[in-house]
């Protein structure tokens, strides 16, 4: 905390009068002023919109060297360097109609660059776009993303995988600090809703570089919602039905900016029943509860911007071990239930010198869960508390040369207050410092970075020697050094290819180190193996990307070698009926990739033409198969855009059609999945009566109730489909 204080009182003693502004006019190749053109200093996190007669302004700007970008749909997105003084600054901008995409800036990377202009290929989605897909829960529509898949027990809990990979291999980082809440468990989710979410940004591959131990398999970056703009208040009502689970989902929230201070709360509502298969049985018990709260405030100068966050979000789930029983489309959860609480405080500063910028993110996460067998008196009570640090100095700018020095950290705690354990009570401490620059020049770029981990473990004794439940103290301490190199270049005229090569690590996790029980979920008596060492892995992505005003391709291949993977493997004996299987290291390797194309044709310009598709192979050095490698899909997807008159603006309509493939290399505690076609249709857009405006959207995802298992279902074992045909309206009001 002397570090927060310390940040807080050097922010406040350099508030300053300087009011730097830098202002203009935006229009296209005929002169036409533009409107509703994003202008964004990404840098400051400064934003505004083009007015009707296409005029901007941003003022209270530090002084120094910064990077203007404005964007809009249709048009290329221009970038531009300025140096802010206390002069008044007028920059007119023209731009040139393109595709549709917009050029996003990417967040999750050091440097803030646009994505033409990044090294790594990063996956940009809105999760308004993901919601318009009909998904009921933030991962599900992660799992759209071309390389992004889902360990799914139902419709409650999702687990995100990236190219295989998945559990403490990938690193969630929300409001910007890194998500800690009990993610070694199979039966637990990401913990997130989807409201007051922004946008979600996928590193697939090693970012250890940038955020340590566990973005081995890669980084799901989740950017929170935006402020209002200057000046302007904004509230806005949403209601999403489900017709599978009889779901609700309610959103409201409010926000508000005058020049210095900026506000926002979001209050969300979700409760579905039991979902239903394509036969009509639902599953029982696979109902859940979910009631989440976002607020923010922030303040800013020309010297100083800092911007507090809180997230309080309590999900209460049945657990479902019986399959298809009791029918019932009632949302009280049933023995056996899981309770999970989870507070999210976050605090961003950033320091503006001449020259250079401080960034200091702060980080507090409580996660309470309980798991409940026949009362309200949980058998499972854990509580982790964790606080991180993530501090970087952005070096003064070398001809063209940018370089960042930083470092971060976590301590946590993990606590046991129930009569099982699944971990012991135990104590966590990271520290991590690096170093990264990028070098520009012309359409190439090159970055580079090193950087330097330690994590030191320590549990207590708990139980008796030699019974189920005993628990031997142990203080590990694990140290990596990783590095990354990456390249950028235009190989031709809208012909782009990025190399990159990294390295990155895993710490084992505390249930692989101390295990010691029985797993209920899959009925195994696990045991942890103290002496694992760190799992280490060297990934080459390669991405090709061509892009003209009617057709987009890319291909994305990688390769990943990973030193002492650790798996669980039978040791041929058996307790209290359970087969016993250990913890045990072995070098595995992944490979594959995504391809895929948008066409949008002229003169055909409402039309667009989208397919995809992915495929990832895992297995050990001896030739045997990973376990929970999703099977290859191929995705199609028709979309049409229109207009009618001025009542129905944005409008789409689209079809989409997933197939995914038969997954026959199936590790050793699988079996093989038969491949299925799903069937998905939309239509939605925004609805304008009077002075009244909305959004509304319609999904029917499994349109023909298609029975299906995927082959990440946990429920697969017990022969359980997925759900069925779901039926998503959704209307969103600005108050």
């Amino acid at each position: 905390m002397k570090l927060l204080y310390l940040i807080l009182t050097l922010g406040l003693s350099l508030v300053a009068t300087a009011q730097n502004k830098i202002s203009g006019t935006v229009s296209d190749k005929d002169n036409k002023p533009l409107s509703n053109v994003i202008v964004s200093i990404p840098e400051i996190h400064k934003e505004t919109m083009t007015s009707e007669s296409g005029n901007y302004t941003l003022n209270n700007l530090p002084t120094g060297n910064f990077k203007i970008v404005f964007s809009s749909i249709g048009f290329t997105s221009q970038t531009i360097s300025v140096v802010i003084s206390p002069q008044e600054i007028t920059q007119n901008i023209t731009l040139e109609e393109s595709i549709t995409h917009m050029d996003e800036v990417i967040v999750s990377t050091a440097f803030n660059k646009l994505q033409s202009q990044n090294v790594m290929k990063v996956e940009h989605q809105n999760v308004k776009a993901l919601q318009q897909k009909g998904a009921a829960t933030l991962i599900e529509g992660l799992a759209t993303i071309p390389g992004v898949s889902q360990v799914s027990t139902g419709t409650s809990i999702g687990k995100p995988v990236i190219r295989g990979l998945s559990g403490n291999r990938v690193l969630v980082y929300t409001q910007g600090v890194r998500l800690e809440n009990q993610q070694f468990g199979a039966e637990h989710g990401l913990g997130l809703n989807d409201a007051g979410v922004e946008s979600v940004e996928v590193i697939k591959g090693p970012a250890s570089l940038l955020y340590g131990s566990d973005a081995l398999g890669g980084v799901l970056y989740f950017n929170p919602e935006k402020f209002a703009n200057t000046g302007d208040f904004k509230a806005d009502f949403g209601q999403r039905v489900f017709s599978n689970t009889l779901g609700s989902n309610t959103t409201l929230g409010l926000k508000t900016s005058s020049e210095h201070w900026k506000f926002l709360v979001r209050g969300n509502y979700n409760s579905h029943a039991d979902y239903k298969i394509g036969d009509g049985d639902r599953v029982t018990n696979t109902r859940f509860n979910e009631t989440d709260l976002k607020a923010g405030i922030g303040y800013n100068n020309s010297n100083f911007s800092s911007v507090l966050r809180y997230n309080f979000n309590k999900l209460n789930l049945g657990i479902p071990e019986e399959g298809i029983a009791e029918q019932s489309t009632s949302r009280n959860i049933l023995y056996p239930k899981q309770g999970v609480d989870n507070h999210i405080l976050s605090l961003h500063n950033t320091l503006y010198f001449k020259n250079s910028k401080l960034d200091a993110d702060l980080g507090y996460i409580f996660n309470d869960r309980s798991e409940f067998e026949d009362s309200n008196v949980p058998v499972l009570h854990m509580k982790l508390k964790t606080f991180n640090y993530d501090v970087k100095y952005y070096l003064p700018k070398l001809g063209k040369i940018e370089t960042i020095v930083g470092v971060q950290g976590m301590n946590q705690t993990n606590t046991n207050f129930g009569e099982e354990l699944l971990i012991p009570d135990a104590l966590t401490n990271d520290f991590g410092i690096f170093g990264t620059a990028n070098y520009e020049w012309k359409s190439n770029v090159i970055q580079a970075g090193l950087r330097f981990d330690n994590r030191n473990v320590t549990t207590e004794n708990h139980g008796i020697i030699g019974e189920e439940g005993y628990f031997e103290a142990i203080d590990k301490s694990f140290d990596s050094f990783n590095a990354s190199l990456g390249y950028k270049t235009d190989l031709a005229k809208n012909f782009t290819m990025r190399l990159n090569i990294a390295s990155g690590f895993r710490a084992p996790n505390l249930a692989e180190l101390t295990s010691n029980g029985v797993h209920e979920g899959s009925n195994r008596y696990e045991i942890g193996n103290a002496n694992l060492k760190n799992e280490q892995n060297l990934q080459t992505d390669l991405n090709l990307e061509y892009k003209s005003s009617h057709f987009e391709l890319f291909v994305n291949g990688f390769y990943n070698h990973i030193n002492d993977y650790i798996f669980i493997s039978p040791n041929g004996n058996v307790i209290d009926g359970n087969n016993v299987y250990d913890y045990v290291q072995a070098n595995a390797r992944l490979y594959g990739g995504e391809t895929g194309i948008h066409f949008h044709p002229h003169p055909l310009d409402w039309l667009h033409l989208y397919s995809s598709f992915e495929t990832v192979i895992g297995e050990k050095d001896n030739g045997d198969h990973l376990p929970l490698i999703p099977a290859n899909k191929w995705n199609n997807t028709f979309r049409g855009e229109f207009e009618v008159k001025n009542w129905w603006k944005e409008g789409f309509a689209a079809i989409n059609i997933e197939s995914t493939l038969a997954q026959n290399n199936a590790g050793e505690f699988e079996t093989k999945t038969d491949d299925y076609t799903l069937i998905n249709l939309s239509v939605g857009g925004k609805i304008i009566l009077g002075k009244t405006n909305f959004n509304v959207n319609l999904n029917a995802n499994n349109l023909f109730d298609k029975a299906y298992v995927s082959h990440l279902s946990r429920l697969k074992a017990d022969g359980i489909p997925n759900i069925g045909r779901n039926i998503v309206f959704g209307i969103n009001f600005m108050i």
